[in-house]
C-alpha cells in the first residue's frame, strides 16, 4: 500500500472517530444530563462538554492534520493556510463559548469555579490555544509578517499545537471522569457510566490517530518551494501592488 493510500485510510478513520465523539457527547448530555438550554440552569452545563470536545479536540485535530492531505500538496499553500487558520479560529470560538457556558452556570447557581485539576488543565489548553493562534496570525498571515519571523515561529507553532492537543485530551478525559464521580452510583457502572467511558476511549483513540498522522514523516507536506512559506496575505497584497503599478505604467 502506497503512502498516499495509507494516509487516506488513516485520515478517513480519524474523521469518522472524531465525528463519532461529537455524536456520543451530544447523546450523552441529551439522554442522561437533562438535555440542553441556555438559561443558567444545569441543562446549560450540557453545552460545556459538547463544545469543548467538538471544538478544542475534534475540530482542532481536523485542522492540525490538514497540511498532511496529499491532494493539497500540488496546490498553493496560501488557501490551505487560510482554511487551517479558519478552522482553528472556529475551534477557539467553540471552546470560548463552552467556557462561558460553564462559568455562567457556576455563577448563577453559586458553584465555585477553577477548583479542580480538570478546570486548570482545560483553562491552560484554551489560553495556550489562543496564544498559539495569535502567533500563527502574526507570524504567517498578516501582511507585515517578516519571512525570518515566520521561519523562527514555525517550530514554536508546531510544538505549541501538539501541546494544546495533549492538554485538550487531558482536559476532556478528566472532565468526563469528574462528571461521573458526581454520580453516587458510579461504581456500579450504570449505563451512563459505561457510555461515558466508551466516549473517553474514543477520545483517546482520536487523539492517537491525530498524533500518528502528524508523526509520520512520509505524510508531511514537501517544502519544495521555500518561498511558499511567506505570509499568504502579504503575498496577496504584493501581487495587487504589482498589478496596480503595471496599470499606472
Amino acid at each position: 500500500m502506497g503512502a498516499s493510500a495509507s494516509f487516506y485510510m488513516s485520515w478517513c478513520v480519524c474523521i469518522n472517530v472524531g465525528l463519532l465523539c461529537v455524536v456520543m457527547v451530544v447523546f450523552w448530555n441529551w439522554r442522561w444530563r437533562g438535555g440542553f438550554a441556555w438559561d443558567g440552569s444545569e441543562a446549560q452545563f450540557s453545552w460545556h462538554p459538547v463544545l469543548m470536545i467538538s471544538g478544542l479536540l475534534v475540530l482542532y485535530g481536523f485542522a492540525a492534520v490538514l497540511f498532511r492531505v496529499p491532494w493539497g500538496w500540488s496546490q498553493k499553500k496560501i488557501a490551505w493556510k487560510l482554511v487551517h487558520a479558519g478552522l482553528m479560529l472556529a475551534a477557539l470560538v467553540l471552546a470560548t463559548v463552552g467556557l462561558y457556558a460553564v462559568f455562567n452556570v457556576h455563577s448563577t447557581l453559586n458553584i465555585p469555579s477553577m477548583y479542580s485539576l480538570h478546570s486548570w488543565v482545560g483553562m491552560s489548553a484554551v489560553v495556550t490555544f489562543a496564544w498559539q493562534w495569535f502567533l500563527g496570525l502574526v507570524g504567517f498571515l498578516l501582511p507585515c509578517s517578516a519571512q525570518r519571523l515566520s521561519h523562527y515561529l514555525k517550530g514554536i507553532h508546531v510544538w505549541t499545537g501538539q501541546a494544546v492537543l495533549l492538554l485538550s485530551l487531558a482536559a476532556c478525559i478528566s472532565g468526563i471522569n469528574e462528571q461521573l464521580f458526581f454520580l453516587f452510583f458510579f461504581f456500579s457502572l450504570p449505563a451512563e457510566a459505561l457510555f461515558a467511558n466508551m466516549l473517553g476511549i474514543l477520545i483517546v483513540a482520536f487523539s492517537s490517530l491525530v498524533f500518528g498522522i502528524l508523526s509520520k514523516a512520509d505524510w508531511r507536506r514537501p517544502n519544495a518551494n521555500t518561498n511558499d512559506e511567506a505570509a499568504p496575505v502579504r503575498r496577496i497584497f504584493s501581487s495587487l501592488n504589482v498589478k496596480e503599478n503595471v496599470k499606472e505604467n
